[in-house]
């Protein structure tokens, strides 16, 4: 990513353009409904939260999720307007009849830089019965592939958690195959319908990141991890491992701090999975919301955190998940219960997660 000063811009505004969706994901962080929500932001709302989004600066990046951005009919139009106001548009669509070879090029004919699709297991049995809906996998496939056909780069999303870990090698296949430039790999926060989901334990989060370091280092596609800074953690020790590199660097982001999302009625929020809002864009912008609001500034403060996040020499380089230690303990700043690592010296309290493995 090209550095930017996270305190003026995000790396990543996302706008969940609508809940609606035909497709009932174990893991939704939405909770999608299969129609649209009557108070959405309409049309021109959408239109004037993307001319704020260009006060940013050049090339922001915006990305439509939901939901299914495809259960709107607007969705290719507001891509052609971002593209115009000089916004980097992506979208990511639900793998449902809705995303159509012809939609693809359509969104391609629009503008759009990247399109971002769903695999969550490496066959159409593993993927369908987490995505809740038989065929998915091959209707995401095939857009996969149209994508890759209209000149699209493509991203491949894949949730972690304890249904699909074991599948993430095939899952890593499949990403090669269809020739993806990014393989995002979501590590699961307990909202919306993922709270009845197993999250992996602390140690194995651990040797997962290990892996995708290998990962990294052989494949020709790049891997980001959402909802885990401790992957660059993870990289740099692993880089001190072996040659004596791994020097930090900032690289990353992490909600409210490079990253900010505006739900479908317009509210924001520091990040999707983390459901605290600091405005709503029909009533100011959400330029003065990232970089003006109390919630958002606290965020940013990685000398603030607390527990042993807040006493770790990685902290400005990870700063953990502020989503997931908010919806561990309804504190934003406390510890990431997701990470093993204890800081050399540290002796205070641990995440109740951590501190029962420790007992054990």
């Amino acid at each position: 990513m090209t550095p930017v000063d996270t305190s003026e811009r995000p790396f990543v505004l996302i706008w969940e353009v609508t809940q609606a969706c035909e497709l009932a994901c174990e893991h939704c962080r939405a909770d999608a409904q299969p129609r649209r929500h009557p108070d959405e932001l309409t049309t021109e709302e959408g239109k004037r939260l993307l001319d704020d989004a260009a006060d940013f600066g050049d090339g922001q990046l915006v990305v439509l999720s939901g939901g299914d951005p495809l259960a709107r009919p607007d969705t290719v139009e507001l891509v052609e307007y971002g593209t115009e106001q000089g916004l980097r548009m992506t979208v990511t669509p639900s793998g449902t009849e809705s995303l159509t070879r012809e939609a693809v090029a359509s969104l391609a004919d629009a503008g759009v830089k990247q399109l971002a699709v769903s695999i969550d297991g490496g066959s159409p049995a593993a993927h369908d019965s987490f995505r809740g809906e038989a065929g998915s996998f091959v209707e995401t496939v095939r857009a996969a592939r149209a994508a890759r056909e209209a000149g699209v780069p493509l991203q491949v999303n894949t949730t972690v958690c304890g249904g699909t870990v074991e599948d993430l090698p095939a899952v890593r296949d499949l990403v090669r195959d269809l020739g993806a430039t990014l393989w995002s790999v979501f590590f699961l926060v307990p909202v919306g319908r993922g709270r009845a989901l197993d999250a992996i334990p602390p140690e194995r989060a651990e040797r997962l990141m290990e892996w995708l370091d290998e990962v990294a280092r052989e494949e020709n596609f790049g891997i980001k991890t959402t909802e885990a800074p401790m992957y660059r953690r993870v990289r740099a020790q692993q880089a001190q491992a072996r040659d004596g590199g791994g020097a930090q660097r900032r690289g990353g982001i992490t909600a409210g701090d490079g990253f900010a999302f505006v739900s479908h009625t317009g509210e924001v929020y520091p990040s999707g999975f983390l459901p605290e809002s600091a405005g709503n864009v029909r009533e100011q912008s959400v330029v003065d919301v990232y970089r003006d609001s109390d919630l958002f500034e606290t965020l940013r403060e990685k000398d603030d955190l607390r527990g042993k996040c807040g006493a770790c020499e990685f902290r400005h380089s990870c700063g953990g998940s502020r989503s997931r230690a908010y919806a561990a303990t309804g504190d934003p700043m406390g510890s990431d219960p997701l990470c093993p690592y204890v800081p050399a010296g540290y002796d205070g309290p641990l995440p109740e997660r951590q501190r029962a493995a420790t007992d054990d």
